[in-house]
């Protein structure tokens, strides 16, 4: 996408509002974790505030699969890739010693600029080769690039890490705040949900647009779309980029965040809960997805404290969780295809 198309989206109200409110959250949490007055936060928050960042992060990887599926019909089972690759990106680069591997030991923002155009660069080197391809061969080959992702990393001990991974990741706002875990924590959550809150607004802003609507018609026919003179290829291109950039920033933020990372945390899992979240919340809508993503933690964290709390009952509530969002999985496929937020509408060509 040009900058002239950036710079000729018409903002509506509501998206300014999330986009200055993203920034006023940025700052707030950056006070936060220097305020020299040390703010309780009760030990037993920890695990919503845990989950919660998990689902700020990966609110990331959501709105830039939605982008890519949701509005353009592009089939990626290897979302996860780009998350890695954004997470190994920075962790190389900002490490200042590791086990094993590569410890540059540069400034976070580098890691955190390296990691966009690394996620990008990988982004449109499988564009290049997968996009032409039918909706089944793409989905098979971005699954096998995660595959390959993930054994790449685990094969190269004294790159990688191997599958100890890398450690010694600068943590900012862990600095900023004194080692306070608690405000630390608090701090994390309200900082990312303001850059959650910056390119929800700006996805908003580029899926109102013309340009969206391009995307729209190339999910709804791409012949059709190709035969008014657009060059779904190109267009395919950038919306496959920009949601593999979006992923990885994420893996940026949750190595700066983690500290460490490793094979392990780049699993298929990650895919398939965020793939189940775009669909139950309502592929083509920004907000549905969110709250799809948000349904699916807020159960995962519910059979958590299900597995805790009754642990004398002989329940696997781990394992009937997955039977239960199978299932459900299944109905709205079935019954409701615009998922549980979504309009049947914004998936077609006539959105008003």
């Amino acid at each position: 996408m040009s900058l002239d198309a950036i710079t000729s989206l018409n903002p509506t109200d509501s998206d300014s509002g999330m986009l200055w409110l993203g920034v006023v959250l940025s700052l707030v949490g950056a006070v936060i974790a220097v305020s020299p007055v040390p703010l309780v936060v009760p030990n037993q928050s920890l695990v919503f505030f845990e989950v919660g960042i998990t689902f700020l992060l990966w609110g990331l990887l959501v709105l830039g699969l939605n982008l890519q599926y949701g509005f353009t019909g592009l089939v990626n089972f290897g979302h996860v890739a780009f998350f890695a690759v954004g997470a190994y990106a920075t962790a190389m680069l900002t490490a200042t010693e590791t086990f094993k591997g590569i410890a540059l030991g540069l400034p976070w923002p580098v890691g955190v600029a390296a990691s966009v155009i690394v996620a990008s660069l990988l982004g449109g080197l499988i564009g290049l080769t997968t996009l032409r391809l039918r909706e089944d061969f793409l989905a098979v080959a971005t699954l096998a690039t995660a595959e390959i992702v993930h054994r790449l990393l685990s094969s190269f001990p004294s790159v990688t890490g191997g599958s100890v991974g890398l450690t010694g990741i600068p943590q900012p706002i862990f600095d900023l705040t004194g080692q306070s875990p608690n405000t630390s924590m608090l701090a994390t959550a309200v900082v990312f949900a303001g850059v959650l809150a910056v390119f929800y607004a700006l996805l908003v802003r580029i899926t109102d647009a013309p340009y969206g609507r391009v995307l729209r018609a190339i999910r709804a026919d791409d012949l059709v779309t190709k035969s008014l003179g657009k060059d779904v290829f190109q267009y395919r291109m950038q919306s496959f980029v920009l949601g593999a950039a979006l992923a990885g920033l994420a893996g940026s933020l949750f190595s700066l965040y983690n500290g460490a990372v490793s094979p392990g945390f780049f699993t298929l899992n990650v895919t398939v809960l965020v793939w189940v979240g775009m669909l139950v919340g309502g592929p083509g809508n920004h907000r549905g997805v969110l709250g799809g993503l948000a349904f699916i933690l807020g159960f995962r964290l519910l059979t958590r404290f299900a597995n805790s709390a009754m642990s004398s009952v002989a329940i696997d509530f781990a394992s009937l969780r997955l039977v239960v969002v199978g299932a459900l999985l299944v109905a709205i496929v079935r019954y409701r295809p615009q998922g549980l937020w979504g309009n049947a509408d914004e998936l077609g060509v006539n959105r008003e």
